[in-house]
């Protein structure tokens, strides 16, 4: 699996920050051709459900993400959101991570990502695709834009 692990620092603090960062339909804005769809009752907490539905015209693929750990930030104590990959094309999990600092909060992006059928030669270039297009997503989020 390719391994990848993004850190931001934002002057936001840490539950704003989290608030943006776990705002799944908002992380579609800076990935090409991607739309995001929560799948569940509630887009928060243990069991939240979405799929990101990348696509030009009728070819494309599902990446269907569960969240299987939420603590929210709060004084002096990280958050911590755990999301599994449910999907037959991407597979793996993603953690996002936010600790309070002074003057704002540290955001960690880790992933461990893998594009099924594809030979373990590639992890290299996955991760390094992975860590432009997450941390372009983290870069617009934290900024506020879309």
């Amino acid at each position: 699996m390719a391994l990848l692990r993004i850190t931001r620092r934002s002057p936001l603090p840490a539950v704003e920050a989290w608030r943006r960062m776990t705002d799944w339909e908002r992380h579609a804005g800076p990935v090409p051709f991607t739309a995001i769809r929560v799948t569940s009752a509630s887009p928060v907490g243990v069991g939240a459900s979405f799929t990101a539905r990348t696509a030009v015209g009728p070819v494309g693929f599902d990446d269907p993400m569960e969240v299987t750990r939420w603590e929210t930030p709060a004084e002096g104590r990280p958050g911590l959101c755990r999301l599994e990959k449910r999907g037959r094309v991407v597979v793996g999990w993603a953690e996002i991570e936010v600790r309070p600092r002074p003057g704002g909060s540290v955001v960690q992006w880790r992933e461990d990502l893998r594009m099924a059928g594809l030979p373990r030669l590639l992890d290299g270039p996955t991760a390094w695709g992975g860590r432009l297009v997450f941390g372009r997503v983290m870069r617009r989020l934290l900024d506020g834009r879309r």
